[in-house]
């Protein structure tokens, strides 16, 4: 994995925690996720046009992430509201990239090392580590698994797509339906107060790091084979744990530091092989 896709992905990776517990921590996640969406959307369209470039064959990967994109923030944003943010996201982020490897691999026929495989796997067993062992069910581990398969599919679908754009148009136009529908639903649903009421600083700086962090990640796609990508951007999920114990009050144990270790076990073999 090249140096530059490493650092882009890891950068990402702690953008990315920021927004996730500023959204979760939010009095109303829906009407915040709504305002991030919209902010970035505007924050964003000037340096896309400034970049633009973009062949037609991009398209249906566009329309393709962008649904994606929509039934990821839907899904997030739903679990947020019914379960802890250190039960779903590091069941989501933490199995992402194993399904991306195995996605690429059955369906794409991409090739991998030993090293890149072991890797991968350090990184899940690690995120999950992170999580905790003991036994867990419920809605929460059910939609952290529903997640992680839309995170892994739009990552491959993303490799493709990205491929034929720049990396800010690309995320740009993907998300313009996502956000606006999203916007959309939640003014129909809780009307213009609920999005009035949202119009925070905290708000305004998840939008600009969501689309930032994803953009990283983008061009880290550009550099690296998307197995990796998606591996390290995912360390994301120790970051997150100390973050919610420090903003949102949840336990952080020895469990969780060992899981940081074994994460950056992966990284380093990552980023070796």
């Amino acid at each position: 994995m090249p140096t530059s896709a490493l650092l882009l992905a890891l950068t990402a990776a702690f953008v990315h925690a920021l927004w996730n517990v500023l959204l979760a921590r939010a009095r109303d996640p829906q009407a915040a996720t709504a305002v991030a969406l919209l902010t970035a959307e505007a924050v964003f369209a000037i340096p896309a046009w400034l970049t633009f470039r973009m062949d037609r064959s991009v398209w249906p990967y566009l329309v393709a992430s962008g649904v994606l994109q929509l039934v990821y923030f839907a899904l997030l944003v739903t679990a947020y509201r019914v379960a802890a943010l250190s039960v779903v996201y590091p069941i989501s982020r933490g199995v992402a990239p194993v399904l991306v490897l195995v996605l690429g691999i059955v369906l794409l026929g991409h090739g991998t090392s030993a090293g890149q495989v072991v890797g991968v796997l350090l990184v899940g067993a690690g995120v999950l580590l992170v999580r905790g062992l003991r036994p867990s069910v419920g809605r929460g581990v059910a939609l952290g698994l529903v997640i992680a398969c839309v995170i892994a599919t739009y990552t491959l679908v993303d490799k493709r797509g990205v491929s034929r754009a720049g990396a800010l148009p690309y995320l740009e136009i993907s998300m313009v339906g996502p956000a606006v529908a999203y916007a959309s639903f939640v003014l129909l649903a809780k009307g213009r107060h609920a999005l009035r009421s949202e119009l925070r600083p905290s708000n305004f700086v998840a939008g600009v790091a969501t689309f930032g962090a994803y953009c990283l990640v983008l061009l880290a796609l550009q550099r690296a084979a998307a197995a990796p990508v998606a591996a390290v951007r995912e360390t994301s999920v120790v970051v997150t744990a100390l973050l919610a114990g420090r903003f949102l009050a949840e336990p952080v144990g020895r469990a969780r530091v060992a899981g940081a270790a074994v994460v950056a076990g992966g990284i380093a073999l990552l980023s070796l092989t």
